[in-house]
């Protein structure tokens, strides 16, 4: 499989279409949510889950396929879609299960 940039596009890693189910827990209380990926890439995610969250809001992402954790923070909400939001993680890393990653998923390509 090949992976492409937009042109101009600066992204720290590549963007992959991907639907995965994942659990949200928020850090800071009880709340735990449902979802699922719409796009990922080495450093986050843009998801949907059951109810809307909030930017700068910390939670721990669990990815059901690959019983995978990893810590994230929510960096972007949709105004017009409340409940899909992007997430970066904490550490940069391939926790969706993507078997043949692009190139710029690999550590080397950090800056």
């Amino acid at each position: 499989m090949t992976f492409q940039r937009r042109v101009g596009e600066t992204r720290r890693s590549t963007r992959i279409p991907l639907t995965v189910l994942i659990a949200a827990q928020v850090t800071s209380g009880p709340l735990a949510l449902d979802g699922e990926t719409i796009v990922v890439n080495r450093h986050g995610a843009l998801i949907f889950c059951t109810a809307p969250l909030r930017a700068g809001l910390g939670i721990e992402i669990y990815v059901i396929i690959t019983d995978k954790h990893a810590k994230a923070k929510v960096v972007y909400v949709d105004p017009k879609r409340p409940q899909v939001c992007g997430i970066e993680l904490e550490k940069p890393e391939n926790i969706w299960g993507i078997s043949f990653p692009p190139d710029d998923w690999y550590e080397t390509h950090e800056s």
